[in-house]
């Protein structure tokens, strides 16, 4: 027995010191310097129907003008995080879009405003996409500003998160927590975790106004250097607070975050007294991931959640959710990554809310709110995924989100053909509206969008990066229209430093 213990002992000693038992970055030497860099682009968009294109506008936070007609100038200045290594990093960003474009019957009718950070008017507007600041000290990031909102599920070739994608403008936040997956000490790197917590504010106005945002995350990821990785998270948003011309104060101090924060009931009207106080949203995420030396492949599910909050595989509306697969290889470089999802949102907990006194918690209705009229919207986009339309479609001042029950299918290509940088989007939907009446089951409309995106940056022509881009829908959503936009940019460093 005691050789069996000192052989232990003797094999945990050698591990111990043939691996890191916490295995941070920080550990290693930096070598690496910072710089700030440089960014300036002019663009321009011309179409053939009512709106630009699905592809052309959606998934750009809004700096990408919806109307047939437009174009921009954007101009940024930033410092990207590049010392992994070192004990401290931080970067910051300011940058700004100008907009001009023909008129629409929405924005004319709501969004003649001057709102940090979007300035929106009938023709035009200026866009603040980013101005923020984020440090990191140690494992801990701490991040301030105006900045987009994003999950790990949203990708420049997939559909767009459920629950935030970066369709709608960057809002003003206050974001602390764990960015990159953090190992676990004394489990050598095989478990991870990350995490966070986020107070945001809408600025629109429109609906509720003076409404706030809360966020926070959690996950848990396995294998760490091992050649497959699984992981699970969870997220949690809430509208709340502010003020409605119909409800009044809606709760705006620090015991109506308390509440807000774990999901109790609150205070004044009978819907917030009867259940959660604001807007909540949830959204269970699972990843695996398979690594090899030049290869990565990805399969991931994400659901949505709405009235009940549920653990995994379980809940109402299990048929609800996103499903994909991602593939990305270094080897040859015409096709570096391929992008497939099935997204699905049509249950909704079953077709009945409640019958003969019995509450059957369905009729869902994603992206709306009784109190909270804007909904899950910001500045009129769907702050999840887009195929879920936004209501500035909508023209006849309904600010709330009209189709909520959708099929899509999805496909997204990204590589490099002798320089030439693309992207391709191919997503077919099917619209459902929402459980309304007699017509649950019929089918509302449907949509095929596309979108090729090229660039090239060519050394001769003063360095500048020329690109363009191309969108189309056809079908019964919006009819057939064509869109396209070409843009030159210039991108630099301004200087280099320890």
């Amino acid at each position: 027995m005691r050789r069996t213990c000192l052989a232990i002992l003797l094999v945990l000693s050698v591990a111990a010191q043939a691996w890191d038992w916490w295995p941070l970055p920080m550990a290693k030497p930096d070598s690496c310097r910072d710089s700030l860099r440089y960014e300036f682009s002019v663009s321009a968009i011309a179409g053939s129907g009512q709106y630009s294109a699905f592809w052309m506008q959606s998934g750009e936070a809004g700096c990408v003008p919806m109307s047939p007609y437009g174009g921009s100038i954007r101009a940024a200045l930033f410092k990207p995080a590049t010392r992994p290594s070192r004990w401290f990093d931080y970067d910051f960003a300011l940058d700004v879009i100008g907009t001009a474009h023909s008129a629409l019957p929405m924005v004319e009718a709501f969004q003649q405003t001057g709102k940090f950070p979007v300035y929106q008017a009938q023709y035009g507007g200026v866009i603040i996409h980013r101005c923020y600041a984020h440090v990191r000290l140690y494992i801990v990031d701490i991040s301030a500003g105006v900045m987009p909102i994003a999950d790990d599920m949203n990708s420049p070739l997939g559909s767009g998160s459920l629950l935030f994608s970066h369709n709608a403008p960057s809002m003003p936040s206050i974001r602390i927590g764990f960015d990159r997956w953090t190992p676990i000490p004394g489990l050598y790197g095989y478990a991870e975790v990350r995490g966070g917590i986020m107070h945001s504010w809408l600025t629109d106005d429109i609906g509720v106004r003076k409404c706030k945002l809360h966020y926070k995350w959690a996950g848990l990821q396995f294998g760490g250097r091992l050649p497959v990785n699984i992981s699970y998270e969870i997220h949690h948003a809430a509208q709340w607070g502010g003020y409605s011309a119909a409800y009044g104060d809606l709760g705006n101090d620090w015991n109506a975050f308390r509440r807000v924060f774990t999901a109790q009931s609150g205070e004044g009207s009978y819907t917030e007294t009867h259940n959660a106080m604001g807007n909540h949203l949830g959204s269970q995420q699972l990843a695996l991931t398979v690594k090899g030396q030049q290869w990565q492949v990805k399969a991931y599910w994400q659901n949505i959640l709405d009235d009940n909050f549920t653990l995994l595989g379980q809940g109402h509306n299990l048929p609800d959710g996103r499903w994909g697969a991602s593939a990305t290889q270094q080897v040859w470089p015409f096709i570096h990554t391929l992008t497939v999802e099935y997204i699905c949102t049509t249950d909704q907990s079953g077709p009945q809310h409640d019958q003969d006194g019995i509450i059957y918690a369905g009729r869902d209705d994603y992206y709306r709110n009784s109190i909270y009229s804007q909904g899950w919207n910001h500045y009129l986009r769907t702050i999840g995924t887009p195929l879920i339309t936004s209501p500035f479609y909508n023209t006849d001042g309904d600010t709330q989100t009209r189709n909520n029950r959708i099929q899509a299918w999805h496909i997204g290509i990204g590589g490099n053909v002798y320089g030439f940088q693309y992207r391709i989007l191919a997503t077919h939907v099917r619209n459902y509206g929402r459980y309304l009446h007699d017509d649950w089951y019929s089918r509302k409309s449907e949509n095929t969008a596309l979108m090729l995106d090229v660039s090239k940056h060519v050394v001769k022509a003063w360095g500048l990066e020329f690109g363009a881009r191309i969108a189309a829908d056809f079908g019964s959503q919006w009819g057939n229209q064509v869109s396209a936009m070409i843009r030159i940019s210039k991108k630099g460093i301004l200087t280099t430093y320890k």
